[in-house]
């Protein structure tokens, strides 16, 4: 059994060996390139090629040399920073090294496609979404009368936006046609005209339900025409007022004092994802962001939401 370890080890060193003689020669232009080309001095040179390097080694799980990389590797890796606790001002240095060395490979041929060229930085200083914590989101969501039509309309909407961390513009304008109630999905257009599909919870699922099997209707009072899934009795689709003015009432039956937003059902969704240690990743796709660093920032949402909870309840908190 020892023997077959060995050569086993061997075996597998043996297959690395060109992926890391590739990634080392990679790197090697790119010290040469700044040194020959940029003038910097040796730190800021050792500061970028430890970057590099600290990329190629993380591509080394899936058998991929520096030049063999494409958006999702960047996007993956930068994920990965994050929720691993780097900062935002590391994240773009990282990223900004990335760049560089890209940049160089690209104008040399050594690349066809510039793996970061779509990748932005993160934004530093950019405010905090607000969002509430799981037991006040609990609290608001138990708020809406589910005897009346309205309630039960109201009631499917924030179950359904919290679900599925839809936008207040993707809410209002859900039609019946974008959902797919036998899978437990719906369909969405966002920013860019974007097609998602989205998962809805069994919670919220079965609260859209009893809205469409009576609530809805109640509501039009059989008026046709009207082919969105949140209406009124107008036979008009919600209004994104209407919807604010819902979820403020709601949040002063639930004694939530702290500020709120149209969005913040949408923010509590994506920071609750991130503290319960869902791949920012998968985040961003739910969410519909182009970028990882729109996403990023419930990373810090979470840190803020710990340090509160510490300082509440820590006797040296």
């Amino acid at each position: 059994m020892a023997t077959t370890q060995s050569d086993n080890s061997t075996s597998s060193n043996r297959q690395l060996d060109p992926l890391v003689k590739r990634n080392r020669e990679l790197m090697e232009r790119f010290r040469h390139y700044l040194w020959l080309e940029r003038g910097l001095s040796d730190n800021t040179i050792d500061s970028y090629s430890s970057d590099i390097k600290l990329f190629g080694n993380w591509l080394t799980d899936s058998q991929t040399t520096l030049d063999d990389v494409g958006a999702e590797h960047v996007l993956g890796y930068l994920a990965k920073r994050v929720q691993d606790g780097a900062s935002t001002r590391t994240t773009a240095r990282f990223l900004s090294s990335l760049k560089r060395f890209y940049n160089l490979l690209s104008r040399e041929g050594i690349i066809q496609t510039d793996p970061t060229a779509l990748v932005e930085a993160p934004k530093a200083g950019r405010p905090l979404p607000m969002s509430l914590s799981e037991a006040q989101v609990e609290k608001l969501l138990q708020a809406p009368d589910i005897e009346t039509p309205e309630g039960i309309r109201d009631k499917a909407m924030l179950e359904l936006t919290y679900s599925s961390g839809l936008r207040v513009s993707e809410l209002i304008s859900l039609t019946l046609a974008q959902l797919n109630r036998a899978a437990g999905v719906l369909k969405v257009n966002g920013k860019g005209n974007k097609e998602r599909l989205l998962p809805v919870g069994d919670i919220a699922r079965e609260f859209l339900e009893q809205y469409l099997h009576w609530g809805r209707d109640d509501l039009l009072k059989r008026q046709i025409g009207c082919d969105q899934v949140f209406v009124t009795r107008r036979g008009s689709g919600l209004t994104r007022q209407a919807f604010w003015y819902r979820v403020k009432k709601y949040a002063e039956i639930a004694g939530i004092k702290q500020e709120l937003s149209p969005h913040t059902l949408r923010h509590a969704f994506a920071t609750h994802l991130v503290n319960n240690e869902a791949d920012l990743r998968v985040v961003q796709l739910l969410l519909g962001h182009s970028s990882i660093s729109t996403t990023q920032i419930y990373t810090h949402v979470a840190a803020e939401r710990l340090k509160e909870l510490h300082s509440e309840h820590h006797p040296r908190g």
